[in-house]
């Protein structure tokens, strides 16, 4: 039986599209056969692996996989920061910063009228699901299989302030722009590492087993927002995604959209966690995630409006 297309809901054309998979070959086999989930046991969840092929993809040599990987995918170079023969490195070109005003902030103007601070944006480009409340974050990529915030956040007290709250998870592919930023204004603590493998974050290896999400490697982002009370923002390593690398300032007031980090190379995932009631969701975002599709959508279009 061929196996079933990853398809999503783009919210801007308003259509269902097939996602181009890089490497899909190679995860179906890891994750769907016998002999790749040994390998996968035994190497590609490691960090070793990931490591090796970082650095592979930092050697000059690299920056040779740049033109050819724009085209394949048909990447908007104007709105790249730098040329794309610029890049000394793939690594380079895969963290690479976009041109001001390439990603609109929602919410920063105020012209209608409408309070722009009690707007929430998604805080990266890629697949989006959007759970009002994270208990209901049950059985989408694999029947019977449930969200569990207390693993995932590393806490049971925290687990316990976030309980019945608002989640949203942010898939990144290895074509997305790679740069994550804060989806509401306030103030950021110091992030908190929590270790773990380096599995994939594709919905083909999660529909095998979600648990992946809080098995990886993360780090927990806690957010004072005046508005929105404490929002968790948090980023997950994957296969070939050994390197998350905070870029902002713990402590220092932030803006909403300013930029929070990056990852170097490879397809990864951005979780975001509402306490209840402090956040009510977009419809669409929770319309299609009830459908059945992740909402593909790009950092700094509206995610909600505080509750």
């Amino acid at each position: 039986m061929p196996a079933e297309p990853i398809r999503y809901f783009h919210r801007a054309k308003k259509t269902v599209e097939t996602e181009q998979v890089y490497g899909e070959a190679w995860l179906r086999w890891t994750y769907g056969s016998s002999l790749g989930r040994l390998s996968l046991h035994a190497l590609v969840k490691r960090a070793l692996l990931s490591r090796y092929y970082g650095w592979r993809m930092s050697l000059r040599a690299s920056a040779n996989r740049v033109l050819p990987f724009v085209v394949d995918y048909g990447l908007d170079v104007d709105e790249f920061a730098k040329k794309p023969y610029s890049f000394r490195t793939f690594n380079e070109f895969f963290y690479r910063a976009l041109k001001p005003g390439a990603r609109p902030i929602a919410g920063h103007s105020t012209s209608s009228g409408q309070d722009g601070d009690r707007v929430a944006v998604l805080p990266a480009d890629g697949r989006h699901l959007a759970f009002q409340n994270v208990e209901a974050a049950a059985g989408f990529y694999a029947k019977g299989q449930k969200f569990d915030l207390k693993a995932f956040l590393g806490d049971e007290a925290l687990a316990a302030k976030f309980a019945g709250g608002s989640l949203l998870i942010s898939r990144l592919c290895p074509v997305d722009y790679h740069r994550f930023h804060f989806p509401v204004a306030g103030q950021p603590g110091e992030p908190r590492l929590i270790n773990g493998y380096l599995y994939s974050v594709s919905p083909i290896a999660l529909q095998r087993n979600l648990a992946y999400l809080w098995e990886n490697k993360r780090m927990v982002t806690l957010v004072e927002s005046p508005v929105f009370g404490t929002v968790a923002v948090c980023e997950i390593g994957a296969t070939m995604v050994g390197s998350i690398v905070q870029t902002h300032v713990p402590g220092r007031a932030v803006a909403k959209g300013e930029e929070k980090g990056l990852f170097k190379f490879g397809g990864s995932c951005v979780v975001t966690i509402f306490q209840p009631g402090r956040i009510r969701l977009d419809a669409d975002l929770v319309e299609q995630t009830a459908a059945g599709l992740e909402v593909y959508a790009r950092m700094g279009e509206r995610l909600g409006e505080a509750g």
